[in-house]
């Protein structure tokens, strides 16, 4: 893809970082600007980068100044700087984006699982079942991977299924909850506190540190949501307790 160097910025975060702004709205085109850089990223580095974390709009470079300095021979910012500006001039003739990967994520939704179904279908002014099909019927894009290992930062939900959060928190969220969230849905991959409105849950387990890819999913993933019964959900749970 072609990245528009003059729209990119850069600046420090702390002594040991550097920004890569690649936009200043969350959009599919910035996205794919974030992915080429994190493609780029996987194949090349530089002496003293240390790891790299994507987001919506940015990818953070942490480095070493130690020895991205050639051991305090030249400036550490000014060499990332440099080896920066490089990297963005051979992205201009990087090749065209990957095809996406499309995981489907099983969900039973309502009852037990989903106990905030009702809240939203009646906020909406739609049936529960209205609500399943919309929320089942998009393609979402993981536009990153945060707050808790594994959860998916997703794009692409109807609009008419947006409902605010729960004005209080719950303490525990089950491992595996699917939530809406004001114009967001996605996954809980660990049991923590949060304050989504819980619509179903899935059997799949979107990280487990054992696995040679921990998080089942991956920035740039594409996911489709398939409604399960109770029974298909029961039969395909990974262990006796689902939890």
């Amino acid at each position: 893809m072609s990245l528009p160097t003059s729209s990119v910025k850069m600046y420090p975060l702390g002594d040991a970082a550097v920004v890569l702004q690649l936009g200043d709205e969350i959009a599919v085109e910035t996205h794919g600007q974030v992915k080429a850089v994190v493609r780029f990223l996987n194949q090349h580095s530089f002496p003293g980068l240390v790891e790299y974390v994507p987001a919506f709009t940015t990818v953070t470079l942490y480095y070493d100044p130690w020895l991205v300095s050639e051991r305090g021979q030249v400036d550490p910012y000014a060499a990332v700087e440099e080896n920066i500006r490089l990297m963005l001039a051979q992205l201009e003739t990087d090749s065209a984006p990957e095809e996406p990967s499309i995981k489907e994520i099983p969900v039973v939704y309502g009852g037990e699982y989903g106990p905030d179904l009702a809240f939203v279908a009646e906020h909406c002014g739609l049936l529960p079942q209205e609500v399943i099909a919309r929320h089942s019927q998009a393609d979402y894009l993981v536009y990153m991977i945060g707050f808790a290992p594994g959860f998916p930062y997703l794009g692409g939900m109807d609009p008419k299924i947006a409902a605010p959060r729960k004005q209080v928190p719950r303490n525990v969220i089950p491992t595996s909850s699917v939530g809406i969230a004001g114009l967001q849905t996605g996954v809980y991959p660990l049991e923590t506190p949060g304050g989504w409105q819980l619509i179903g849950r899935t059997p799949l387990s979107l990280f487990d540190p054992d696995r040679e890819s921990p998080s089942l999913l991956q920035m740039g993933d594409v996911v489709r949501f398939v409604p399960i019964s109770e029974a298909e959900f029961q039969a395909m749970k990974p262990d006796a307790d689902g939890d």
